[in-house]
């Protein structure tokens, strides 16, 4: 189960510019509107919190399902 991996990405113009990935931990931007906004979610710490609480409600709840 260790292996299991939220990630959560934005896209502008099928063009990915941020995600956050459970693995990592943080938002890391892939452009530099998305490496801004990084910097500024990453200061919330209650976002950062409900992300990675996302991989054990939503990843690990459904993994009986598939």
């Amino acid at each position: 189960l260790k292996d299991i991996q939220y990630v959560y990405s934005n896209y502008y113009n099928k063009l990915e510019f941020i995600r956050f990935d459970s693995n990592v931990g943080k938002y890391v931007g892939y452009t530099a509107a998305g490496v801004r906004q990084a910097e500024i979610w990453n200061k919330d710490t209650s976002d950062i919190s409900v992300r990675k609480a996302q991989r054990e409600a939503y990843c690990l709840h459904n993994i009986g399902n598939w």
